[in-house]
């Protein structure tokens, strides 16, 4: 295979993004180009390969787009959009290849808190026949359906044109007819997606949590939530399989989602093939891939595993969902391929591609003679290609951010540092193309989670501010996932000193390397990034000029009390823990100690970090007579997830951190 001839194919574009003008046409605004939502998201390729669909931004809202490969320079098409701010278009699959199956979600405010739904919509591809999939809801229904469904399988053997997916049963009120439905739970069904036939497969049950198929259209695996007498759940999971051929359920294993180490076996997905199972689970700390039999052996065998990182990721392929691989992030992310076949391409298209980006395969045609392939990398946002592999032939389809395209952007370089107690703590530094990596405004930016951690790659704030003329680092603090159970230690909350002080010695560095210009040093975050970003002026209050925290969390006895009337109660408030770090990790109870002006965003739709918890910590900042701006957007959850909130977001934080340096 000679990767010449692919390059010779994408030489020039076979498709063209209808956006291309208007990305072109836009000013020179940089908040404005970084802002822009993603063109490209969620893309799969219908079974004959002949199909892209994707979500691409609607202003407002998003759309559900097809480009037909099979017409010569056809240009995306939009075949519906959700312009309700409440609604998020979270990706669209192919049951046929002339039909789509959508999910959405929805978030609605109550006395109680954003409550989140999703539901399952099908259409053709001309955008016809719309029609909902999720089961219909009965007025008689003695609680919510926020569940719609999720898709486990596209073949069902008894009816080609079905979807397996699951379906949460509520029961009816009996008080008005004897007709009244009693199944309550988690089930299955297999549903026709044109004429909506529903028949069931798995009957619900209450404890029932997921689900898991073998993608031949059988349900293999059962995951089982244990439950209290008060509604709460806990964080033990139980799982049971099936043998081939055989209804009855036999324990597979447990799984506590709370623990660090011991955890158990989590699985994610069933290879048919060979009568197994692929999942996670523990070995020295760190997080390893297995395959278990399930055959009633359960025979066990270590896939793959690493003493300095967690295995993370497993890869599947094509509808039937093959497992084709792992991957794990050290300084950059890598994948192992257990096919041959990907091994090549994988390592060929790396090679061959501008940049020696980063592959992904992200979906394929029913007989994965065409792939849809997505590189990647720090100065590269995104380039979506098709591989035929019939004739060798690689296209380019469109960039992920086509605003972005002619723009400079800036590597990002894997660094370590020292913290405190001496431990190297590992990083990530971006540098303003051209400077010279000396006395430059700086920034330290913490990732959210805390159970996450930085990687490699593009990031449309990280590239904003370089493009500003700003250095960026982004620690990778003791707290964060994905470097094993002792770098996790109690997560980011309960050990919330150890975690904050690495983020303050990243500050430190920067200014003993003299990256960082006297004076000129601020920091930066999302969620919990925020949260320590605004902690970071209760352990040294004179290291950041400024301090700039998106979706924060601000007190610790308020995150748990958001959870109070959900069945996850309990779990958020082991995790945050109890005890003095309570009251000590707060920042929203330390705001006398602030001396830096704070900047805080919100939106008031948010699921994750309740937006009460922002305004707290204005009300408590302003009482204390600090500075403190706060900008709120009014049905955003989140992630922010609109162009006009994160141009607006970009802009307000440069101006914010300029003038708390003294820059023009």
């Amino acid at each position: 295979m000679t990767f010449a001839k692919f390059l010779t194919a994408g030489a020039s574009a076979v498709f063209t993004c209808s956006l291309a003008a208007t990305a072109s046409a836009q000013s020179d605004d940089l908040a404005s180009k970084f802002g822009a939502i993603d063109y490209v998201r969620h893309a799969s390729l219908s079974p004959d390969g002949q199909h892209l669909a994707f979500i691409t931004p609607n202003n407002p809202g998003a759309a559900v787009a097809v480009i037909d490969f099979d017409k010569v320079g056809a240009n995306p098409r939009i075949l519906t959009a959700i312009t309700n701010p409440k609604e998020r278009l979270l990706g669209c699959l192919w049951p046929t290849n002339t039909r789509l199956l959508c999910r959405v979600a929805v978030s609605q405010p109550t006395v109680n808190g954003i409550v989140g739904f999703t539901r399952m919509f099908a259409l053709n591809t001309d955008g016809s026949g719309a029609q909902m999939i999720s089961a219909p809801t009965s007025r008689r229904a003695m609680g919510l359906m926020q569940d719609g469904g999720r898709l486990l399988d596209w073949n069902v053997p008894e009816n080609p044109g079905a979807v397996l997916m699951t379906r949460q049963y509520v029961p009816e009120d009996p008080s008005s007819t004897l007709l009244a439905k009693d199944l309550k739970g988690l089930g299955v069904e297999a549903v026709d997606t044109l004429t909506l036939k529903r028949v069931k497969v798995e009957q619900p049950r209450v404890d029932a949590y997921s689900y898991l198929s073998d993608g031949q259209g059988h349900v293999r695996i059962m995951g089982l939530k244990n439950e209290n007498s008060r509604g709460y759940t806990d964080s033990k999971l139980e799982y049971r399989y099936r043998r081939k051929d055989s209804k009855a359920w036999e324990v597979l294993g447990t799984l506590d989602t709370l623990a660090t180490k011991g955890a158990g076996f989590e699985p994610v997905a069933v290879d048919p093939k060979s009568d197994r199972v692929f999942g996670f689970e523990e070995k020295n700390g760190f997080r390893t891939l297995y395959a278990i039999a399930l055959d009633g052996s359960m025979k066990r065998e270590m896939i793959l595993g690493r003493d300095d990182v967690d295995i993370d990721e497993l890869i599947t392929i094509g509808r039937s969902a093959r497992v084709v691989g792992a991957s794990y992030a050290t300084e950059k992310r890598s994948a192992q391929y257990f096919d041959p076949e990907l091994v090549k391409l994988a390592a060929g298209l790396g090679k061959a591609l501008p940049g020696s980006p980063s592959i992904s395969f992200a979906d394929a045609s029913q007989d994965e003679a065409r792939l849809l392939v997505i590189a990647s990398g720090d100065t590269n946002p995104g380039m979506v290609y098709l591989l035929e592999k019939a004739g060798n032939r690689l296209s380019e389809v469109m960039p992920v951010r086509p605003e972005l395209e002619g723009l400079t952007l800036s590597p990002m370089k894997p660094v370590t540092y020292q913290a405190a107690d001496g431990t190297a703590i590992p990083a990530y530094l971006t540098l303003p193309a051209g400077d010279p990596a000396k006395g430059l405004p700086t920034i330290v930016m913490p990732h959210g989670g805390p159970s996450a951690r930085d990687e490699w790659g593009f990031d449309w704030l990280v590239q904003f501010f370089a493009a500003r003329g700003y250095a960026v680092l982004q620690p990778n603090y003791r707290g964060s996932s994905g470097y094993g159970a002792d770098w996790y230690a109690h997560n980011g909350f309960q050990s919330w000193k150890t975690a904050v002080g690495d983020v303050n010695d990243a500050g430190r560095w920067l200014v003993k390397q003299g990256i960082a210009a006297p004076g000129k040093m601020a920091i930066m975050g999302w969620s919990y990034g925020g949260y320590a970003a605004l902690q970071s002026q209760v352990l040294d209050p004179n290291l950041y000029k400024a301090v700039v925290a998106v979706a924060p969390v601000t007190d610790l006895g308020e995150l748990k009390r958001e959870a109070e009337f959900f069945s996850n109660f309990e779990n958020v408030s082991q995790f945050v823990g109890s005890g003095p770090h309570v009251a000590d990790g707060s920042p929203a109870r330390h705001a006398e100690a602030f001396r830096a002006p704070v900047l805080l965003f919100h939106g008031d739709l948010d699921a994750n970090v309740g937006v009460d918890e922002s305004r707290l910590m204005k009300g408590r900042l302003a009482s204390a007579g600090k500075n403190v701006t706060y900008v709120e957007f009014p049905g955003l959850d989140h992630s922010l997830d609109d162009a006009t909130a994160r141009t607006r977001l970009l802009r307000e934080s440069d101006a914010f951190f300029r003038k708390a340096f003294g820059m023009p």
